[in-house]
């Protein structure tokens, strides 16, 4: 199997790297284990994380009781298929209403929204967002089939929309809970350098690849990265 060391790897937007996405469906053996694995850890996440979800969705409530605990979302999946996907509330509730009026503060290229000092997150949602636990409830997503374990981030659909095709390489797999681009410095990388990661993570596919980003991740929940 393959061994990849990402750290080495050039960040830089590379338009000639082109996949087969006829060889990637034949890795037979690694969509099927990758599904097990993703089945097994999910079932675990969600019933040892339990404790933690219930602490969570109680600080989102005190902090605003009319909100709801969790937030649901259409993101393009593999194939460019459409699913909702489910992630703990970190803004208020007009967060989606108040989106037209920041997007000329937009701080990251291509076609993706960030801000660093975003003034719709909530007291609890920047302490949720920067260790990533926001994230948890997409192991539903995983468990359901819909996203994997390790993966590109999920897209969303007005994004999709302005991708080129290179960009589009990134939906010949089952986005992820987490990926290249969350344990390389996240909202600090930009689109384009999201894109190569992704693409590079796609070429290299392979288990052993999975379980370092998982470990990975796992360091950056405990001291996390440029989440924001």
């Amino acid at each position: 199997m393959e061994e990849v060391d990402y750290s080495r790897e050039v960040r830089g937007y590379n338009p000639n790297i082109w996949l087969s996405r006829k060889k990637l469906n034949h890795k037979h053996g690694y969509h099927f284990i990758a599904r097990f694995f993703d089945i097994v850890g999910s079932i675990i996440g969600l019933v040892l994380l339990s404790p933690l979800f219930m602490v969570v969705a109680f600080l989102i409530k005190k902090e605003e009781p009319e909100g709801t605990v969790f937030y649901s979302q259409i993101r393009v999946g593999k194939d460019s298929s459409r699913f909702r996907m489910y992630k703990f509330r970190s803004m208020c509730v007009n967060a989606d209403v108040k989106l037209t009026e920041l997007l000329q503060y937009n701080e990251v290229e291509g076609a993706m929204f960030k801000i660093k000092n975003d003034p719709r997150v909530t007291k609890i949602g920047k302490i949720i967002r920067k260790t990533s636990i926001d994230e948890l409830p997409q192991l539903w997503n995983v468990l359901k089939g819909e996203m994997s374990l390790v993966g590109p981030r999920p897209p969303l659909e007005r994004e999709v929309k302005e991708y080129t095709d290179y960009d589009k390489q990134r939906l010949y797999v089952k986005p992820g809970c987490t990926g290249l681009w969350q344990i390389s410095g996240r909202n600090e990388v930009g689109f384009h350098e999201m894109v190569s990661l992704d693409i590079k993570y796609i070429k290299h596919l392979g288990l052993w690849n999975d379980v370092k980003i998982i470990i990975k991740t796992i360091e950056i929940i405990l001291k996390p990265n440029g989440a924001y």
